[in-house]
């Protein structure tokens, strides 16, 4: 079955699309470095591209993860890239619409099975009470989007460790997002 993407979005979500892709791509072009973190092995970044697999229904290939750190906490995306068509969409709003439910209930086991029990900044989030992390999800044109904010300082540096590991571990299909709105940090 093939799918028309652009008869499944309006022109402006359309227009979205192809200016969010754009952009995704010239931070993909630029050079430098892609996080705070050290650099993944290629049998590190391997292993958890194989783990990842098992967890997440799209496509990393047909994806980009996209962490921005803001004073708050953070904002968590996936955005599926120009030629993926909305299948892949699809699976990354389910999977971040699920996730965003198990997170809220302290429950990150998702990434444990990717990341492993030890990943930076994880036990302290697994420690927060239900509703000291205000966890949104929000359908995206072309993805999936999940904020974190909270106003304890712990929890904010628990959030930015935990996007650095993914930074890293996920370094073939990931990139540090740059906030250009204020309000990302309410």
């Amino acid at each position: 079955m093939t799918v028309n993407v652009e008869a499944c979005f309006s022109n402006k979500a359309l227009m979205m699309l192809r200016l969010m892709s754009l952009l995704l791509l010239i931070m993909v072009l630029i050079p430098g470095p892609i996080g705070a973190g050290e650099k993944a092995t290629e049998s590190r970044l391997d292993e958890v591209q194989r783990r990842g697999e098992k967890v997440m229904p799209f496509s990393l290939e047909q994806t980009t993860h996209v962490f921005t750190k803001t004073d708050k906490g953070g904002i968590q995306q996936v955005i599926a890239k120009a030629h993926a068509g909305a299948e892949q969409i699809w699976q990354i709003q389910a999977h971040f619409s699920k996730i965003s439910s198990q997170f809220r209930q302290g429950d990150f086991s998702d990434p444990v099975t990717i990341h492993g029990d030890d990943m930076p900044g994880l036990a302290t989030l697994r420690q927060a009470q239900p509703g000291q992390i205000k966890i949104e999800y929000k359908e995206l044109p072309n993805g999936g989007q999940i904020s974190y904010s909270t106003e304890d300082p712990r929890l904010i540096k628990a959030i930015h460790q935990w996007f650095d590991a993914q930074l890293t571990d996920h370094a073939r299909h990931a990139i540090s997002g740059h906030s250009l709105d204020p309000a990302h940090g309410q």
